[in-house]
């Protein structure tokens, strides 16, 4: 049987193709994630979200904590198991809805979060996870606080399958 082996310079050039893939700001994201954690699942004011995409393995948990006062969300946390433009765009997501309300944390679209991040057409999944797990997580709260419903409009989206323009 024959062994592989890998000298430094094809190592180098592997390394360097795969620094194409990805954009700086998935690379930033992805080498210092934000938010990174967890919050109580039992607390009234969290709601929790948890999708995945099995075409890659990709899944993420994204929970918000909503001021019951304010409805602003204070606080927001994920976990992501996945590729780097996975957890990127976590990344970018949770900090895009933080200090926002819980309708307009729904009208980020997994558009903005591939165009934000500079993904690739074969990545954009990875964006729509993103805003799947945030939607969940907006459900998740409200169904603890169903007297709230009412006031969180959820914005109509497109297609979400079509490459950001």
């Amino acid at each position: 049987m024959r062994r592989l082996t890998c000298t430094p310079l094809a190592l180098n050039a592997a390394v360097a193709s795969l620094r194409t893939l990805y954009s700086a700001q998935v690379e930033d994201h992805y080498n210092h994630p934000r938010n990174v954690g967890k919050l109580d699942k039992a607390d009234p004011n969290v709601g929790t979200g948890l999708r995945g995409a099995p075409e890659c393995g990709d899944m993420t948990q994204m929970q918000v904590k909503v001021n019951p006062d304010t409805g602003i969300i204070e606080d927001v946390k994920f976990k992501a198991f996945g590729c780097g433009s996975a957890i990127a765009a976590s990344s970018y997501a949770s900090q895009a809805i933080r200090g926002k309300t819980l309708s307009e944390a729904l009208e980020l679209t997994n558009r903005q979060i591939a165009q934000e991040l500079s993904l690739p057409p074969v990545k954009l999944h990875c964006s729509m996870l993103a805003q799947e797990t945030i939607q969940a997580a907006v459900e998740n709260y409200l169904s603890k606080n169903p007297s709230l419903k009412s006031k969180v409009q959820k914005k109509q989206t497109k297609d979400a399958s079509t490459p950001p323009n």
